[in-house]
């Protein structure tokens, strides 16, 4: 088979080492760096203020809940008292209460005229007007005046308790819990700081390793990469994205390389002999005639570089995509069937036998006119190679959502390593420098294939090689209904 592209490799000078690289001093606002570090800081500073504000509500509701619970209890248990001994003994335990220095609940109790009976305080608080509400009041409690969350119960026999607890009873705690808040905020604020200049540190050294990479390839040395840090991370994937697409990028300039050396290499003959010819024949044509085949042949060389240049326009354009455009969904298998038709009378003049076996429906989405040039591409390398007597076999099947087409000769095949590089244009294997041909035919059909998102692969055949194109099936469209 037509293997694809001798090449002829060139030294090329090395780059010139790149100057150290100063980044130009700028103002901070205009950093990256600094405005992705100072978004961090305020989001984390507002997050860390809305933790604080929301440990201190939540505190304070909790002691107040104390407070009001240990006065439930207080007044469920003088209820007690004066439900199973009367006022004497709801009296008693009042009066009990007040007199112990360590108490610092609040208690008074009133007839239903509203005299006071007992307590520690002088008189009947005026904003609470009813029962079973607490009220946060000010009352003057021990020759002091307080705030307090008071609450009246409804006795029976018309009198009035009122228990209560002193707010300012633990002034300590609340005074101990703002400051270990502030605290907390402040040690908060120096973290997002931190954290804000860590960020900026990182970015800020990403980004120049970018900047220096980046130039230094500008400067022409396309040895160099991005360092990864390995652990894993954004930078990481975004390095190894940037570093991907600079390997991307040598292999298409090493590839630019060795198309132009090849192009120089191969058309220089046909160019050199139709020169030759013609100068020939201007010398020592000794007639119409002699000068005629002259220009014949020489026009022939002409065309055969012509040819070179429409495949390589070609290739360009496949590799391009834009033959998409043209796509449409067809079935592949008549079209199969016209190149077994047209290629089987030639390979009965060269004494060779053409097996075909085609499925009866191959849908896909594609070009017809390039899948049809990358098969008879594969078809006349295979009959060209293929001794006298031998068989050719041309199989179309789907297998797995894919519609695989093998061709297959008895030649001499292309060896292990030359099959590595046998899609490369012009690069032509050693059993076929003796056959006419430019070494693109491969390289135009791998490029089909994976314009139609498909492959070309190439197998040993013991002897001879097996070519095979695998693109996507339309299955869609082995169940839509008839005229759809």
């Amino acid at each position: 088979m037509d293997a694809n592209s001798r090449t002829e490799m060139t030294a090329t000078p090395a780059a010139t080492p790149a100057p150290p690289l100063r980044f130009r001093a700028r103002p901070l606002i205009r950093s990256a760096g600094v405005r992705f570090a100072l978004i961090y800081a305020v989001v984390f500073g507002l997050s860390a203020f809305t933790l604080v504000i929301y440990l201190y509500s939540t505190t304070t509701k909790l002691l107040t809940d104390q407070l009001q619970d240990a006065g439930m209890r207080d007044a469920a248990a003088l209820i007690d008292h004066y439900e199973i001994g009367g006022l004497p003994e709801l009296l008693e335990a009042i009066n009990d209460r007040v007199a112990d220095s360590d108490n610092d609940s609040i208690y008074l109790l009133r007839d239903a005229l509203g005299n006071r009976m007992a307590g520690n305080l002088t008189g009947w608080p005026a904003p609470i007007d009813q029962t079973g509400v607490w009220y946060k009041s000010p009352v003057v409690w021990r020759n002091a005046t307080v705030t307090a969350y008071l609450r009246a119960f409804a006795l029976p026999g018309g009198f009035q308790l009122l228990v209560g607890r002193n707010q300012q009873t633990d002034p300590q705690l609340h005074d101990f819990l703002g400051e270990g808040l502030v605290w907390v905020l402040g040690l908060m604020m120096a973290l997002g700081a931190l954290g804000a200049f860590i960020i900026r540190s990182v970015f800020r050294r990403m980004v120049q390793d970018i900047a220096a990479t980046t130039r230094a390839i500008a400067r022409g040395d396309l040895s160099r990469r991005i360092a990864e840090t390995g652990d894993g991370d954004e930078f990481d994937e975004l390095a190894q994205i940037i570093n991907d697409m600079l390997d991307r990028i040598g292999r298409l300039m090493d590839g630019v390389r060795q198309v132009s050396n090849s192009i120089a290499h191969d058309l220089r003959t046909p160019i050199t002999r139709a020169r030759t010819r013609l100068e020939d024949a201007s010398l020592r044509a000794n007639s119409p005639e002699d000068l005629r085949s002259a220009i014949d042949r020489a026009t022939a060389d002409l065309d055969g570089i012509v040819a070179v240049f429409e495949a390589l326009l070609r290739i360009a354009e496949i590799e391009a995509g834009s033959r998409r455009a043209a796509f449409a969904a067809f079935d592949l298998a008549p079209l199969l069937n016209d190149i077994d038709e047209l290629y089987r009378a030639v390979a009965e003049e060269r004494n060779l036998a053409l097996d075909t076996r085609i499925a009866t429906c191959l849908p896909v989405l594609g070009d017809r006119e390039l899948l049809q040039q990358a098969v008879t591409n594969l078809l006349d390398n295979a009959l060209k190679f293929s001794p006298a007597g031998s068989v050719v076999s041309l199989t179309a099947r789907l297998a797995d959502a894919m519609i695989e087409i093998r061709i297959a000769d008895r030649g001499a095949g292309i060896s292990e390593a030359d099959r590595a590089r046998a899609t490369e244009r012009f690069f032509r294997a050693e059993s076929a420098r003796s056959t006419s041909g430019s070494g693109l035919g491969l390289a135009l059909v791998a490029a089909v294939a994976q314009l139609h998102n498909g492959s070309l692969q190439l197998v040993d055949h013991h002897p001879g090689l097996i070519a095979i194109i695998a693109v996507p099936a339309r299955l869609d469209l082995l169940t839509a209904p008839a005229g759809a």
